[in-house]
């Protein structure tokens, strides 16, 4: 057993060697300009896409980590890189992160922020990030249990992440105030994305992009550009080019033999009202299908999750059939019937592969049907979109 100056000794040099490292991290971020902590229950990924890519088309020398459905480093150049993790995800790699940075020598460095707990929140911006220009994206019902237990906690806790002093901007409406009191009580001040400003991104911009984004996400990115100096034309150009997140929301059309099915990725939305959302935005894509499948895609690390979307979908317009993959499906179901979901409408498809999953679809849509996957991106989700992906067929 070591002896009490022993250990003193070894205390002493671990806070030490602490505030040595903590001072090598401050000088680190003052050699970014420009730090864009990124935050929000839905779209962090991608607005930290659309933000990296905008100031990289400006002309600004750009660093960006994701912690999505992949956790991604982007380099200046554009290229990405896997976020190495020895173990689970810590708030901790963030200090990696901005050390990346600084050694690719890049003026702004946009960052999604990976907490959840709204004191790892605090922590992840008062001592990693520290800011210049905050960014929480919306504020839904997700993640409950550890940021609710309402959906009236969730902005307060991600308001931990409001730097004092600094600016946040936002294109959340219905928790505005919130957010508006707790940056007045660090002396920061809020810049709302206005319902104007979202209507102001024409179609014409909005179909510049390969993929199905959010005009709310384009409209805040958008915003940030501008305030770093980036002109909107050349911002979009290069938004327009970037790389989507794997869990950005697409669409990929498959034919066999004689039937078309249209697969849409919305796995990523899994908020009960974001997903309803996608989900009448693609109805209304798509009239012309003959037959409406919902696939959700259940974990059983999220069972608040799918008790949520399991009592949400009840109310929303009827598919004709619900699949249901992954874990603890019943988890769902039992939710749905409570709320009055006809049992006959669901499918348990736990375990099976994705071939099954794919051979259940054709049985169900007929010569044309849209399915479009929720829930989860994590487990089959990514694998289903990626099965879709090497199978549509090329459209002009």
């Amino acid at each position: 057993m070591l002896s009490f100056p022993v250990l003193a000794s070894l205390a002493a040099l671990l806070v030490v060697l602490g505030a040595l490292e903590s001072a090598r991290h401050r000088r680190a971020l003052k050699r970014l300009k420009f730090r864009v902590h990124v935050n929000g229950t839905r779209g962090k990924s991608s607005v930290v896409r659309l933000i990296a890519a905008g100031l990289r088309a400006g002309g600004l020398r750009t660093c960006a980590k994701t912690t999505g459905t992949l956790a991604r480093v982007i380099l200046p150049d554009a290229r990405e890189l896997p976020v190495f993790r020895p173990r689970r995800a810590n708030i901790i790699e963030q200090i990696r992160i901005v050390r990346a940075a600084v050694e690719a020598e890049a003026e702004a460095l946009v960052i999604e922020c990976m907490a959840l707990q709204p004191e790892l929140q605090w922590l992840s911006e008062d001592r990693f990030v520290k800011a210049t220009h905050a960014v929480i994206t919306n504020a839904r019902p997700d993640h409950l249990d550890v940021m609710g237990p309402t959906e009236d906690d969730v902005p307060w806790a991600l308001s931990g992440m409001i730097p004092p002093k600094g600016k946040l901007y936002t294109a959340e409406r219905r928790h505005l105030k919130v957010f508006q009191e707790a940056a007045a009580d660090r002396g920061a001040e809020v810049l709302p994305v206005t319902l104007e400003d979202i209507e102001a991104v024409t179609e014409e911009e909005m179909g510049g992009f390969p993929y199905l984004e959010h005009r709310d996400n384009v409209a805040l990115a958008l915003r940030i550009c501008a305030e770093l100096g980036v002109d909107r034309r050349k911002a979009l150009e290069g938004m327009w080019a970037a790389s989507p997140d794997p869990g950005a929301m697409t669409e990929h059309v498959v034919e066999f033999f004689g039937r078309r099915i249209y697969f849409v990725n919305g796995f990523a939305a899994n908020d009960p009202e974001s997903t309803e959302y996608i989900w009448q935005l693609n109805l209304d894509r798509h009239p012309e299908v003959k037959r409406r499948v919902a696939l959700f895609n259940c974990r059983a690390d999220r069972v608040d999750r799918s008790r949520q979307l399991g009592t949400a979908c009840v109310s929303w317009t009827q598919p004709d059939h619900i699949v249901l993959m992954g874990e603890d499906t019943y988890t769902f179901s039992r939710a749905a019937i409570a709320a009055g979901m006809p049992p006959e409408r669901m499918i348990h498809a736990e375990g099976r592969t994705i071939e099954q999953l794919f051979e259940i679809f054709i049985g169900l849509v007929g010569p044309s049907g849209l399915v479009m996957g929720m829930g989860n991106i994590g487990g089959q989700g990514l694998a289903m979109t990626r099965y879709f992906k090497n199978r549509e067929i090329l459209r002009d």
